[in-house]
């Protein structure tokens, strides 16, 4: 007696053999190629700040800038015992480690997708959850590593007498500053980052298949979403020129080099909001400061002695530099550009008022993202009795986007240059256009 066989119904809705082992070892080998790509250029960016030389801890700050550049949380904390107490907390993301982390597990995560004709949304959600599994648990490993105290040296001038006295006050007691990943907010974040790096992935790519549900979104979303990454990467890719020329014709080739192995979108990206007409607030005081252009520096710290913060737009740039009035026609090109590009990619169908309507709210959505990841906030301070912050070794810096406000002018400028985007490529042969004449 045989047995009859599967209906056809029954057949398509089986998972082929093998198919979870190999999603799993894909999905694996995302998550290690980005992880890797984002030790290396933190490695390499910590290398040039000199972190190498720290004693015995190169390897634990190495995993701290990676938990922070996956979205994670890390909280410093210090000790000067009973007479003195450290204060200290830093809020912020290596760009350029995120960048490079992104764009790496987003190509190995689309690559298998690409020598598919169709994918169904189970196999889509399938590689989705692998990824996100396996990456919250590298993320949480490496989390695990990120841990460290370091001596504090006191510093200033040997023959202060306020320094002796704080020296004697110290006693023996070695002030240290250490450093701790808080992991529930690490997996959190670290949760919306990889789901958003897998969703930006699936947006900008152009090739690989969507279930069928959501093949009438491709259309108006793909070719907007690719235009903003492209934007964002030749904001990027100027930075780095501009970076190398400084390197090798002003000096200081090494912190020049982990500027821009560590925070290059950091800077970029305040430029691009900047040129469009957005604005930061922030301030820099005592003797830290962030890795950035001297007149970006020049503009926090000009309200030292104000209880408010210094607004950092085209107009305060330019007063302190009026080269700054490029970047209103560098972002003029780059988002005429990019408008451009979006145009050319969609069909010859889509109208000119579609146009301006896909880019402005792209623009605006990533104007949403790129602005407050640009977000900086550090604060050290050595008290004793508790009063007060040595001067010598407390300081500040801050540097907080407008992000609604900088959102509202990406709409503007997205709606006017898609418009104008739209208009040239009206001269452009596109996919579904055909010859009057036939």
């Amino acid at each position: 007696m045989t047995s009859s066989p599967l209906p056809t119904s029954a057949r398509s809705s089986a998972p082929p053999s093998g198919l979870y082992a190999r999603v799993a070892l894909q999905a694996l080998a995302a998550v290690v190629a980005g992880f890797v790509a984002m030790g290396v250029v933190a490695g390499l960016g910590l290398w040039a700040t000199g972190a190498a030389d720290l004693p015995g801890g190169f390897t634990a700050v190495l995993a701290a800038v990676v938990v922070m550049a996956s979205g994670g949380k890390v909280e410093l904390s210090g000790d000067a015992g009973a007479l003195a107490g450290t204060q200290a907390e830093l809020t912020a993301m290596p760009l350029t480690v995120t960048l490079v982390g992104a764009l790496v597990t987003g190509f190995c995560f689309l690559r298998p997708l690409r020598h598919h004709a169709v994918t169904s949304a189970r196999e889509l959600l399938l590689r989705a959850a692998g990824v996100v599994v396996l990456w919250l648990a590298a993320l949480a490993g490496i989390s695990a590593l990120a841990r460290h105290d370091f001596p504090l040296t006191l510093g200033g001038d040997a023959q202060d007498p306020l320094m002796d006295l704080f020296g004697d006050l110290l006693d023996a007691v070695n002030p240290t500053v250490g450093f701790r990943t808080d992991i529930g907010p690490t997996l959190f974040y670290g949760l919306l980052w990889i789901l958003g790096v897998l969703a930006v992935a699936l947006l900008v790519s152009r090739r690989t298949p969507l279930p069928p549900r959501l093949v009438r979104y491709q259309e108006p979303v793909r070719p907007a979403a690719f235009a903003m990454l492209l934007l964002l990467l030749a904001y990027v890719v100027v930075g780095l020129v501009i970076g190398i020329v400084v390197a090798a014709t002003k000096g200081h080739a090494a912190e020049t080099f982990a500027v821009l192995l560590l925070g290059l979108p950091n800077v970029t990206w305040i430029a691009l909001g900047v040129g469009i007409g957005g604005s930061w607030q922030g301030k820099a005081e005592g003797p830290f400061g962030l890795p950035m252009p001297q007149v970006l520096d020049a503009v926090l710290r000009g309200g030292v002695d104000s209880p408010d913060l210094s607004t950092v737009d085209l107009s305060s740039l330019a007063a302190q530099d009026a080269r700054a009035w490029w970047l209103l026609p560098v972002a003029a090109v780059l988002v005429l550009a990019a408008a451009f590009v979006a145009a050319v990619r969609s069909p010859a169908r889509i109208t000119l008022w579609q146009h301006a309507l896909h880019l402005g709210v792209a623009f605006a959505l990533t104007m949403l993202v790129a602005a407050p990841v640009t977000l900086v906030e550090a604060h050290f301070g050595l008290s004793v009795l508790g009063i007060g912050d040595l001067a010598s070794l407390g300081g500040q810096v801050v540097l907080r986007p407008d992000v609604w406000k900088t959102a509202g002018f990406g709409l503007l400028w997205g709606l006017a240059f898609g418009f104008l985007g739209g208009l040239l490529a009206s001269r452009v042969r596109r996919k579904g256009e055909v010859d009057q004449d036939t």
